[in-house]
């Protein structure tokens, strides 16, 4: 009689997951009213998405029209690239020309999973 450990492989240990989570506030100058921030907010968050292989997604702040948090993540098998993309993303807001400024950011990497 064939068994379905006869058929399928053993499964390989599973390698160890590492998130990489960012929590960033903005400033949006020249910004006056919810909707031109939905605008802002909707076309950084595409940007963000469409250059990186990351999850971004405006999490707080969201009755203030000159302010906004976000969240982005990035999960990999090594937390040193997690970080790395995490810090590229940060840097590619700062170097656009949105009027948006960066106030505050936490970063931190979950490993073990």
């Amino acid at each position: 009689m064939i068994t379905f450990s006869d058929v399928l492989p053993a499964c390989p240990r599973p390698s160890a997951m590492h998130v990489g989570v960012c929590r960033i506030v903005l400033r949006m100058h020249g910004v006056h009213s919810l909707k031109g921030k939905r605008g802002v907010i909707g076309s950084l968050c595409a940007r963000v998405r469409n250059k990186f292989n990351v999850s971004i997604a405006e999490v707080g702040d969201h009755d203030s029209w000159q302010a906004a948090t976000l969240g982005v993540t990035s999960v990999s098998n090594d937390p040193v690239v997690a970080e790395k993309m995490l810090a590229a993303v940060l840097d590619f807001i700062e170097r656009g020309r949105d009027g948006i400024e960066i106030v505050e950011c936490q970063q931190e990497t979950v490993s073990g999973f």
